[in-house]
């Protein structure tokens, strides 16, 4: 389970960042009609940010050669 999260750490920092500017885009910026899908509740606008953290953050995770998987041809 540690190895997981040691392996993913990038993702999960980017979901708690994605978390946290989703909140605050909601916050200063969002729907004030209540129109808008994503900006007018925080849970929503919350989860798309936590989604685009998670796959901005994820492309930093570098993927790890295991000694089986070596080519050495």
């Amino acid at each position: 389970m540690y190895a997981f999260i040691q392996k993913k750490t990038w993702s999960f920092v980017g979901i708690l960042v994605g978390l946290a500017a989703g909140y605050l885009y909601y916050h200063f910026i969002g729907c004030n009609s209540g129109s808008c899908s994503i900006t007018s509740s925080p849970v929503n606008s919350s989860l798309y940010g936590a989604f685009f953290g998670w796959v901005v953050f994820d492309m930093f995770n570098k993927p790890k050669k295991d000694d089986n998987q070596r080519n050495d041809t």
